[in-house]
């Protein structure tokens, strides 16, 4: 039994309960007692008793059915394979059990002699399979094939009836003077609660594994040549050699990140904020309705459009114009961080304009009523009463801006290239870190090599940055904030 099905089932159980819960609450007010709740509070609390625990036990059951799985793989696999071919094992077993599953073979007897057997008739079923596998996978993967058809309709069938015994006790408790209302007020006031737990345990989650990666890659590369190391090649030395470490400077890559993310702000920021002080402020509403919606469009764009624009079209533009400028020799390169920072910029436009416009227009209408009231003029109003109103909802948006440009990927690997070098001249190509944390994530490499650790404590150092901004950004609205009390 598939867990759609289940999980179908479970809802009709839950809507089922619902309607009977409510037309039972309202045949009880006979207007002899006041009733506590309302019918509706009857029915979502039969709704909430027939399916939320069934659910949750589907949940747990998965998990644990998961977990015992991997455990019976692991007592079944040989044991003198080293840790990366059990890793490398466990998938291709479970590609195996789908391809079992898919082709209807269930019984050892209909198992192919081999797993080199297996593969073309696999193969002939649009299914392609690893063609190094083993020949004892085949009967573990069966295994696996039958733990989890009777693990499923287990499940299925403890989860139905756990739903239809709720659906019983929620009808049950339908009664006038019932609290219906607070049970599912207080239900929703967990599952609220849960979800703000859930985003907070996904952010230390994110953070632990990085860490945790992190620190085993600098037990093989020296922190200090890390943080301060100016040359970045991966790629380790020969043999004997004592430098391999300086290899995965940071320096050059931190530079790049930040100088184009600075290039893309001194674009977004002036544009965006100056066209957010003229739709609030100036624009008409029937301007402002055709100029939000066409400057937002933007915002639509992908980003890989934007690089391929950046790539295509203005990078040449700009290389073919600095040659003619200088006669004959281009000193604008057409992967450059000037290209990757103005078409960024362009893409942030959007980002700052709508931010800065919903702060500007949450200003108390009173205070540029009273600012206008007292001699005035618009733009005075507007530099000495509403900017500085809305300065901590501004330093908001160029957070938001700012953090978007650092962690922008695409644009700069197309439009800034993907070397590392230092250099202080825009026109001339760098890379970023989050384009290395994708080069060294791609390719065949082992993952606990450090050419592929180092991604993670690029991941890592970004995201102390971030923190740092949000930091900053925090001290800076305070302060303002302080002025204004």
């Amino acid at each position: 039994m598939s867990a759609t099905i289940v999980f179908a089932i479970i809802a009709a159980i839950g809507v089922v309960a619902f309607v009977i819960g409510r037309q039972r609450a309202a045949a009880q007010r006979d207007g002899a007692a006041k009733p506590h709740s309302l019918p509706n509070y009857h029915g979502w609390w039969a709704f909430l008793l027939a399916t939320v625990p069934a659910v949750l036990f589907l949940v747990v059951w998965a998990i644990g059915a998961s977990i015992y799985t991997d455990n019976m793989i692991n007592a079944q696999l040989p044991a003198d394979i080293s840790v990366g071919e059990r890793s490398l094992a466990l998938g291709m077993i479970d590609r195996a059990a789908g391809a079992l599953g898919a082709l209807d073979i269930h019984t050892a007897a209909d198992l192919p002699k081999s797993y080199a057997d297996f593969v073309p008739v696999a193969a002939e079923q649009g299914i392609l399979l690893a063609s190094q596998g083993q020949d004892y996978m085949l009967p573990i993967a069966l295994s696996v094939n039958e733990t989890a058809t009777l693990a499923s309709r287990l499940g299925g069938g403890i989860a139905i009836i756990l739903a239809l015994a709720g659906a019983a006790i929620g009808l049950g408790m339908v009664k006038p003077r019932a609290r219906a209302r607070n049970n599912v007020e207080r239900v929703m006031l967990w599952a609220l609660f849960g979800a703000s737990g859930i985003a907070i345990l996904t952010t230390i989650g994110i953070v632990l594994s990085m860490l945790s990666e992190t620190m085993t890659f600098f037990s093989q590369v020296n922190p200090m040549h890390f943080f301060f190391g100016t040359v970045w090649d991966p790629r380790f030395a020969a043999a004997g050699a004592t430098d391999s470490e300086g290899q995965f400077g940071l320096i050059p890559l931190l530079a790049g990140t930040l100088y184009i993310a600075l290039v893309s702000m001194l674009v977004a920021v002036p544009v965006g904020l100056m066209s957010a002080i003229y739709m609030g402020e100036y624009a008409s509403p029937q301007v402002r309705s055709i100029v939000k919606p066409v400057l937002e469009l933007l915002a639509g764009i992908p980003t890989i459009v934007y690089g391929i624009f950046a790539v295509v079209t203005l990078g040449p533009f700009l290389r073919d114009l600095s040659a003619a400028l200088a006669g004959g020799t281009a000193f604008i390169q057409a992967q450059s961080v000037f290209t990757a920072g103005f078409v960024m910029g362009v893409m942030l436009i959007p980002l700052v304009s709508s931010l800065s416009d919903d702060v500007i227009t949450a200003v108390p209408r009173a205070m540029r009523d009273g600012s206008l009231g007292l001699g005035a003029t618009r733009s005075e109003t507007i530099k000495r009463v509403i900017l500085p109103a809305a300065l901590p909802g501004i330093v908001g948006a160029l957070l938001l801006t700012a953090s978007r440009a650092i962690g922008e990927t695409m644009i700069v690997v197309l439009a800034a290239g993907v070397a590392a070098r230092l250099t202080i001249n825009p026109f001339e190509a760098m890379t970023t870190i989050t384009v290395k944390i994708v080069n060294q994530l791609t390719g065949d490499l082992e993952f606990n090599s450090p050419q592929t650790l180092v991604a993670f404590a690029l991941g890592l150092t970004l995201f102390v940055i971030t923190l740092g901004m949000n930091v900053f950004a925090l001290w800076i609205v305070r302060r303002y904030r302080e002025q204004y009390e």
